[in-house]
């Protein structure tokens, strides 16, 4: 019964996607986005390291969207939002990227090289970090911003020109535009194995919007089954994990750099314990899944 039921879904939602063209796919998923940053909102205030993350994730999500979508729906006003949204990212990524740091410190096989390489520089930073974040979600500034943003999804002047012009059909537009995607994270990783941090932070962001269109159109848009896009999501996750991983795991060690201990001459060893071992263990599944990603053929 329950598998009946669940296949009696599946075609309803299919039926649904079928019926939508691209303009109302941007306005469900991006409000979708917005809708989550407001639910976020106080247990973020609050200091809810997850609440933080989930926000930011909202806002990747949302710029994901638009850049999918940029053709039809990038206008003037889109790009004042945009000041107004990286004004915001920063103290949500000095925030989120404290947290991170924090998880690092605490776990067993780093605790005593922390306490002894960074001492309690951790939690000062993490406090006014947080500090910083809590005067901003709290701002009306950002009040505005968010419902900017809802108004501007919900009828900018970028849905008036959509309506005039000839409406391409959703399915034959993601198709290509998630090709076209494809092809440049594989061509962007073609020399992984030798790519410095910024270049390997800017595919990370590319495989993370990558892997964030594919779960609003099966999830959000539900254009098609999770099964058609496995074969890309899965190595587009793993890519977008190791590379984040390593990004940590490299501040994390950094922060040593400049401590009071180093400067004293009482430095121990300068980076975390297994730290190289770690880390070339994160570019090899890197490059993993970047191979993987690319035999996996079109979308």
């Amino acid at each position: 019964m329950r598998n009946g039921q669940s296949r009696t879904s599946s075609r309803h939602k299919a039926s649904e996607a079928a019926g939508l063209d691209c303009a109302t796919a941007f306005q469900k998923i991006a409000l979708g986005c917005v809708a989550a940053i407001k639910a976020q909102h106080s247990s973020a205030c609050a200091g809810d390291a997850e609440a933080v993350h989930q926000i930011r994730v909202a806002i990747t999500r949302l710029r994901a969207a638009v850049a999918f979508f940029a053709p039809i729906v990038v206008d003037a006003e889109w790009r004042r939002l945009k000041e107004k949204i990286d004004w915001l990212n920063g103290p949500l990524g000095a925030a989120r990227d404290s947290d991170v740091v924090m998880e690092y410190a605490r776990r067993k096989r780093y605790g005593a090289w922390a306490q002894r390489m960074i001492g309690e520089r951790l939690d000062q930073r993490q406090m006014q970090d947080h500090r910083r974040l809590v005067r901003c979600l709290r701002s009306v500034r950002t009040q505005r911003l968010v419902a900017a943003m809802a108004a501007w999804i919900r009828q900018g002047r970028w849905l008036e020109r959509y309506r005039r012009k000839h409406a391409e059909a959703l399915q034959s537009y993601c198709t290509r535009e998630l090709g076209r995607w494809h092809e440049r994270l594989i061509r962007k990783g073609r020399h992984l194995k030798t790519l410095g941090a910024s270049p390997r932070h800017r595919l990370r962001i590319k495989a993370k919007r990558f892997r964030y269109m594919l779960e609003a159109l099966t999830e959000t848009v539900a254009l098609l089954g999770r099964g058609e896009f496995h074969h890309l999501h899965r190595p587009a996750k793993r890519l977008q994990r190791a590379l984040g991983d390593m990004r940590d795991i490299e501040r994390f060690a950094g922060l040593a750099s400049g401590s009071p201990q180093v400067e004293d001459g009482k430095r121990g060893k300068k980076h975390p314990p297994g730290y190289r071992h770690r880390r070339d263990k994160l570019l090899g599944d890197a490059i993993a899944a970047h191979r993987d990603l690319k035999h996996a053929g079109a979308c």
